[in-house]
Formats: structure tokens, sequence, C-alpha cells
């Protein structure tokens, strides 16, 4: 017999994790309804406030599920956790399967059972942020002419779009061609209580994609009616809603809307004085503060956070290569040598890497001492500097990119491309201005393929890799690309049914709902190739 149906029971326990109990209780510490929850945020504006932050704490936690998982985690970090076993996942984060590396499991898919712990991580993660902007959304009415209210209400629309644009390419191949499959269970502040004892299905990905769209129309009118200056890059501004449209769309091969999305995004961003990073802002490490001034949307980190005063449960400890951390004993993380060797020298973004030298002409002297000292490898990273640009620090309080300006010019780029316009001519101007100035697009060069690869190194450990392959149909092709264990070398069909991620088993268990015929069929278990 099912058991209480599992959201309520995981996702109110993630929410302990960031103190907002006060949320949902009154001072005597009786349970709120529903009803009491939409009273109690007309008359203290405060709760809903709370709630809204609650959204953006779920991004950043210490091992928020402890509880579910029966044991402590090292890579279970709020989001970036996310961000790590996604990029293990492709081909592109390269890295040595040792005592070390908590990602290991990601490298070989052995995370694709459906008792892993990072599926169970992944899972909860993405629904403890759903389950809080639904917390949002049914506190706030529709209807309100206050521009906190629509301010507030376009946070909850925008991160619960952001969770399911995850979720759907995480859990179902692309959009195009599969919009009848089975997603993921659709959980919205409508049918968020009947969920909780009934259980909900899996939703098809036209459904999810649907109402991740509608989501962020909604959030877009009411950003642009408020006109609300958010108080940091954590909240979503008009800019952030339109870049996620445009993702979203690039997403669903609806081009002409992308790049339509793109070019607002990059205007409302130019408004917030968000510009991309010039040749002398990328030529050193950076990348670790949400002020620089490429940001559009990140994680704020703050020292005295679970993950920091841990010392190495964060996502420094196991990305970084200049602070302390698992990455100074698990040999760190190096590029796809392949696509390393695709940058031209010119290129200052060649410099967040070392090359076959063990050398980068980014660094300072300090830092490439401290390179040679810890013994990395070839192509490993220097793209992210330490907290406070201090070296071997164990306070790893780095601000996380989840946005960067730049992406909405690539964006643009393929998507006037693919809808018939000049996204060439794009493309070459955005990298002659702030990339290098020789770059062209080779006379029979495919556009699309062009900014894929852009993307690549551009976006190299920001967690952006595997949408781009799973939009793309490119499966994970590993060969050449300088894999240190040769075990780890492989080369998956585009449709390999284990690139999904199958539901938790306890999900199963618990959702009413849900059946074990409702699973994703399992795919095939990866063989070692020959590398090339």
């Amino acid at each position: 017999m099912k058991t209480k149906y599992i959201f309520a029971s995981f996702l109110f326990s993630s929410l302990a994790f960031v103190g907002c109990a006060e949320m949902d209780t009154f001072p005597e510490g009786s349970t709120i309804t529903g009803e009491q929850k939409e009273e109690v945020g007309k008359m203290d504006p405060t709760k809903i406030e709370a709630r809204v932050n609650a959204i953006f704490a779920q991004f950043n936690q210490y091992m928020p599920n402890t509880g579910a998982l029966g044991r402590e985690r090292h890579n279970d970090i709020g989001y970036p956790s996310v961000m790590l076993f996604t990029d293990a996942n492709g081909n592109d984060v390269v890295s040595d399967d040792n005592g070390y590396n908590w990602t290991g499991s990601d490298l070989d898919f052995t995370d694709r059972s459906q008792t892993s712990l990072e599926g169970q991580i992944v899972w909860n993660d993405m629904y403890s942020i759903i389950y809080a902007s639904n917390n949002v959304i049914s506190g706030i009415d529709p209807a309100s002419t206050s521009a906190t209210d629509q301010y507030y209400l376009a946070q909850g629309l925008s991160a619960r779009a952001f969770s399911y644009w995850v979720l759907a390419q995480l859990y179902q191949f692309n959009y195009k061609g599969n919009e009848s499959k089975p997603c993921v269970p659709l959980i919205t502040e409508e049918n968020m209580e009947a969920a909780e004892k009934e259980g909900c299905a899996r939703a098809t990905v036209k459904d999810v994609y649907t109402k991740i769209t509608s989501d962020l129309t909604e959030a877009i009118g009411l950003l642009e009616k408020a006109k609300v200056a958010r108080k940091d890059k954590r909240y979503i501004s008009l800019a952030v809603a339109y870049g996620l449209s445009a993702r979203v769309y690039l997403t669903m091969h609806e081009y002409a809307l992308a790049a339509t999305a793109a070019d607002d995004a990059i205007e409302a961003a130019s408004a917030e004085n968000i510009v991309p990073g010039g040749m002398t802002d990328i030529n050193k490490p950076t990348f670790s503060n949400i002020e620089e001034k490429n940001w559009m949307w990140g994680i704020i980190v703050n020292e005295t956070d679970g993950v920091v005063t841990s010392g190495i449960v964060n996502w420094p400890s196991h990305m970084g290569s200049f602070n302390y951390g698992y990455a100074n004993y698990s040999g760190g993380k190096q590029i796809n040598k392949s696509l390393y060797n695709s940058i031209p020298d010119v290129d200052p973004r060649k410099g967040w890497w070392l090359g076959s030298n063990l050398r980068s002409v980014n660094l300072t002297a300090a830092q490439q001492a401290l390179m040679t000292d810890y013994g990395y490898g070839a192509y490993t990273q220097v793209k992210f500097a330490p907290y406070n640009n201090v070296l071997e620090t164990a306070t790893n309080a780095n601000d996380i990119p989840l946005m960067r300006v730049e992406e909405m010019y690539l964006i643009k780029a393929e998507a006037e491309a693919m809808s018939g316009k000049d996204g060439k001519g794009t493309l070459e101007k955005f990298m002659q201005t702030y990339r290098y100035k020789e770059y062209t697009v080779s006379g029979g060069a495919n556009v699309q393929d062009e900014v894929f690869l852009q993307r690549r190194i551009e976006f190299w450990g920001e967690g952006l890799n595997w949408f781009d392959l799973m939009r793309l149909n490119k499966g994970v092709d590993r060969r050449g690309g300088g894999y240190p264990n040769d075990n780890m070398i492989f080369n998956i069909a585009s449709n390999d049914n284990i690139l999904l991620w199958p539901i938790p088993e306890v999900e199963i268990q618990s959702n009413q709902a849900l059946t074990n015929a409702d699973q994703n069929t399992p795919g095939t278990t990866p063989e070692a190739v020959a590398d090339n």
C-alpha cells in the first residue's frame, strides 16, 4: 500500500534546512491552513518575502538530503549538485575516477540506477525549488496591482519554470518529436494539496513545456508592470526572465521566438549595466563573484553558510584548482583534450586551462607556482578564481553563475541562423568584440554547430553543456577527450535511454499515481570503446 505522498514529506523537510519554518506556523506553533496563509500574506508582506527568500535558499544547501538518503554525502549541496552531476555525465568536464572524486558515479552512469543517491538528490533538489515556488504563488492574488506582489509572484513563476525546464531535459528526450512522451509530475499551486493526498502522474513533455512557457510569459508581464529593482542578482529580473524564455524556446526549437527573447534579454540586461566580459576581463582566473559585470543571475554564497563552514562540502571544493578542497586530492577537473586543441592560441579563453606544457598565459607567477606545486595535469581548469583571489583559501565562498549575458548573444546567433536571419554576422560581431578580433565563421561552417562549439568553451564547468547535448541530440562521445580512465571512454548514441534519469524508486513506491510501469525504460549500461 502506498504511503504518504513523497513530495510533501521530502519538501517540508528540505524547507526546514533554510530556517523558514515561520512561513507555515503561527508564533504559537499551530499549523496554518492554505486559506490562512493567503490571509497572512495580505496582512504581513514579510511572510511572502520569507517565502520568496526560501526559493533561492534552496539553490545553496548544506547536505539537504541527509534524512532522505539515510547518510551524509559531500556532493549534496543544492543546485550545484545538479551542475556537477550533469557536467560529469557529458564529454567536456574530464576527471579521474579515484577515491577523492565525488562524481565517479556520474562519469560511468551508475547514477542512472533508480536507487542511486545522485538520482534522489537531483529529484529532491529540483522539487524543493518547485515546492517553495508554489508556496509563493499560492499566497499572492494574480490580479493584485501591488508592485511588490507582482515582483514576488514573478519570482515564484520564473523559478518554477526554471526547475521544470531542468527536469524536462533530465527525465525525457528533447521536446521536438517527443511532445507526447511522459515527462515528470507537474505540481503547481492548483494541485499541490491534491497531489499530497492522491499522488500525481507524469505529465507529457508538451504539457510541462506549456506550463513553463505560460509561467515565463506571465512573469515577464508582471516584471514589466512592477518595475521593482531587485536587491541583488540572486533574484530574477526582467532580463533573467527573458533569458530563461530564450533558453526554453531554443530547447523547443522555436528559433524565431528564442532570438527575440535573447535580444530582449540583452536589452534588459544592459539597463542593469550587465554587459559581456571583454578580452581583458577574461584573460585571468575569474567567475567567482556575482558582481562581475557579465553575470545576470547566480547563487550568492556567504562565508557563514553551512557549505562554506564545512570546508569541503561545496562547489569550489569539487571544482576549484586554487583553493583547498577535494580537487587538490582528486586531480581536479580538466577540459576535453580535443576541445582544448580546437581553441586558437589568440583566444584568451584558451588560458582558462593548463596546456600540454602544464602552463597557462593567464596566470600570475604565484598562481602558476601553485598549479605546479599541486602537480595538476595538462588541461586542468584555471578558469574559476578562488574566493577573494586568495590562493589555497579554505573559505570556499565563491558565488556560482547560473546565467551570464554572453549566453544571450550565442542564443541569438544560433536562433537567428536557424530562423533564416544573419546569425553568422551576429556570432562574428560578438566574438570579434569580446573574445578575439581574428574570429570568423569559415565559409561552409554550420552556424548552429559553430555556436555549439563556442558554448562548450564559454560555459565549460557552468552546468549548461548537458542541456545542449540533449536539445541537439548529440549523445555522449568521449573519444579523444583525454579521459584518464580507459573504462570511462564511451560513445553513447543520442537515443540511448541511459541518457535519461530514472524516477527514484522511493518516489514510485510513495506516489500513489505512479507504478513501476511509469518508470523510464532502462538504458544500456555503457561499455568502454577504443579511444581515438
